[in-house]
Protein backbone atom coordinates (compact mmCIF):
# COMPACT_ATOMS: atom_id res chain seq x y z
CA UNK A 1 0.00 0.00 0.00
CA UNK A 2 2.67 2.51 0.85
CA UNK A 3 4.04 1.45 -2.41
CA UNK A 4 0.76 3.23 -3.85
CA UNK A 5 0.70 6.01 -2.42
CA UNK A 6 4.68 6.97 -3.28
CA UNK A 7 3.58 6.05 -7.14
CA UNK A 8 0.62 8.96 -6.80
CA UNK A 9 2.26 11.48 -4.58
CA UNK A 10 5.30 11.31 -6.90
CA UNK A 11 2.81 11.61 -9.87
CA UNK A 12 1.32 14.76 -8.81
CA UNK A 13 4.95 16.19 -8.42
CA UNK A 14 6.02 15.60 -11.78
CA UNK A 15 3.03 16.76 -13.38
CA UNK A 16 3.15 20.11 -11.24
CA UNK A 17 6.94 20.49 -12.50
CA UNK A 18 5.66 19.94 -15.86
CA UNK A 19 2.78 22.46 -15.99
CA UNK A 20 5.24 25.15 -14.79
CA UNK A 21 4.41 28.57 -16.47
CA UNK A 22 6.53 29.80 -19.30
CA UNK A 23 7.70 33.02 -19.24
CA UNK A 24 6.06 35.44 -21.80
CA UNK A 25 9.12 36.34 -24.20
CA UNK A 26 9.97 32.90 -24.75
CA UNK A 27 6.26 31.65 -25.44
CA UNK A 28 5.97 34.85 -28.00
CA UNK A 29 9.23 34.00 -29.51
CA UNK A 30 7.23 30.11 -29.97
CA UNK A 31 4.19 31.77 -31.39
CA UNK A 32 6.30 34.07 -33.57
CA UNK A 33 7.82 30.95 -35.28
CA UNK A 34 4.44 29.34 -36.00
CA UNK A 35 2.72 32.26 -37.16
CA UNK A 36 5.59 32.49 -39.49
CA UNK A 37 5.39 29.06 -40.87
CA UNK A 38 1.72 29.48 -41.48
CA UNK A 39 2.92 32.44 -44.14
CA UNK A 40 1.67 34.72 -42.26
CA UNK A 41 3.77 38.01 -43.12
CA UNK A 42 2.20 41.19 -41.69
CA UNK A 43 1.08 40.52 -38.11
CA UNK A 44 1.37 41.99 -34.46
CA UNK A 45 2.05 40.07 -31.12
CA UNK A 46 1.53 41.79 -28.28
CA UNK A 47 2.67 40.71 -24.19
CA UNK A 48 -0.31 42.48 -22.20
CA UNK A 49 -2.21 42.47 -18.77
CA UNK A 50 -5.11 40.46 -18.56
CA UNK A 51 -7.48 43.77 -17.98
CA UNK A 52 -6.17 44.93 -21.44
CA UNK A 53 -7.44 42.50 -23.59
CA UNK A 54 -10.54 43.84 -25.25
CA UNK A 55 -11.16 40.83 -27.82
CA UNK A 56 -10.83 37.44 -26.20
CA UNK A 57 -10.84 36.16 -29.42
CA UNK A 58 -7.54 37.88 -30.06
CA UNK A 59 -5.35 36.01 -27.22
CA UNK A 60 -3.41 33.37 -28.64
CA UNK A 61 -1.45 32.78 -25.17
CA UNK A 62 -1.11 32.98 -21.82
CA UNK A 63 1.92 33.26 -19.59
CA UNK A 64 3.28 34.59 -16.21
CA UNK A 65 1.43 32.32 -14.18
CA UNK A 66 -1.91 32.97 -15.66
CA UNK A 67 -1.81 37.49 -15.40
CA UNK A 68 -0.68 38.22 -18.34
CA UNK A 69 -1.33 37.56 -21.89
CA UNK A 70 -0.06 37.67 -25.54
CA UNK A 71 -2.56 38.57 -28.63
CA UNK A 72 -2.33 38.69 -32.06
CA UNK A 73 -3.38 40.63 -34.41
CA UNK A 74 -2.71 40.31 -38.45
CA UNK A 75 -1.96 43.92 -39.96
CA UNK A 76 -3.14 45.11 -43.57
CA UNK A 77 -0.68 44.87 -46.13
Amino acid sequence: MKNVWLVLVLGLLSGTALAAPKPCEELKREIEVKVQAAGVTSYTLEIVANDEVKDPNMVVGTCAGGSRKIIYQKNSD
